[in-house]
């Protein structure tokens, strides 16, 4: 059951266009340009049967944000996860990746990040949509946009004491970000997102700092899955991420897999690693469950 264009009070949103560029995911397609072509043999694909699936409007500074929401159909007190989308935005997988969790009991909410910066469909090129939309997105806009995502799952059915936040790529960057900025949540996952400066990702006066710098300070457990074959994530930069969380004690730990690139886990993508995706997920809901984020 698909419930669109909704908001905390279940009226159509008032929005400012001057604040947001992008008001519906929807409107967006299924996929950006900049992952065509889509490796369809490879597409897993989850229903919405026994489902409350759509997209929802969440209320944040200067208007209303889209956000793509799933869960089930029965139950209050959901655990909650949040599903932080890569640079190509909320499209079809990043929905089903939310309907995955759902199906396992969980409100998966994936908020678009960009709203603000504008639309991502019709960049064909990854280092472009990067350049005019992700750099340009300041990190404290981000931690606010998921504090309001957290609250307004609250509101609407889901557990304000049993939360979550996975990412992927840009959004795996994210995840550790937002795991030092709240840390009253209970555990993060991160998919090869970025952890240090890089030649082609380095600080800005938006996003000043990188996960590696909150590493030994964390309180919230974090599990990271990185790609040995990734050129834009090198290994030794995650080396010295698992270093400096080892000199903490947030029990955080990085699993790399030596065979596996950059968006292993992204099934409609070349770069997809069957088996190194399977083994992250399970280890992934493995990780919820252990430190009280699942249901």
């Amino acid at each position: 059951m698909r419930e669109d264009i909704i908001n905390t009070y279940g009226e159509a949103p008032v929005l400012d266009r001057r604040e947001f560029l992008v008001t519906s995911i929807f409107a967006a397609g299924a996929y950006a340009s900049a992952v065509m072509p889509i490796a369809a043999q490879t597409r897993v694909v989850t229903d919405d049967k026994g489902l409350v699936t759509g997209e929802v409007q969440i209320p944040v500074a200067g208007g209303m944000m889209p956000a793509y929401r799933a869960m089930p159909e029965k139950g209050k007190d959901l655990p909650v996860v949040i599903v932080v989308h890569e640079i190509f935005g909320v499209h079809e997988w990043i929905q089903d990746v939310c309907r995955r969790f759902a199906k396992l009991g969980y409100m998966a909410v994936a908020p678009a990040l960009y709203a603000r910066e504008g639309d991502v469909k019709d960049l064909k090129d990854a280092r472009e949509l990067n350049r005019q939309i992700f750099s340009k997105i300041p990190d404290s806009q981000s931690m606010a946009d998921l504090d309001a995502t957290l609250a307004w799952a609250a509101k609407n059915r889901g557990s304000s004491k049993r939360t979550s936040i996975t990412g992927f790529c840009w959004g795996g960057r994210i995840v550790w970000l937002y795991a030092a900025h709240n840390p009253k949540i209970k555990a993060g996952a991160a998919w090869y997102g970025r952890v240090v400066p890089t030649p082609n990702s380095p600080v800005n006066e938006a996003q000043p700092t990188t996960p590696i710098d909150y590493a030994a300070k964390l309180s919230v457990p974090v599990i990271g899955f990185y790609g040995g074959q990734d050129r834009g994530i090198p290994v030794d930069g995650v080396q010295r991420m698992q270093d400096e969380l080892k000199k903490g004690r947030s029990g955080s730990e990085i699993v790399i897999y030596p065979n596996a690139d950059h968006g292993f886990h992204a099934d409609y993508r070349p770069s997809y690693n069957k088996e190194a995706s399977d083994d992250a997920w399970a280890k992934l809901l493995a990780w919820f469950k252990k430190h009280g984020a699942a249901k």
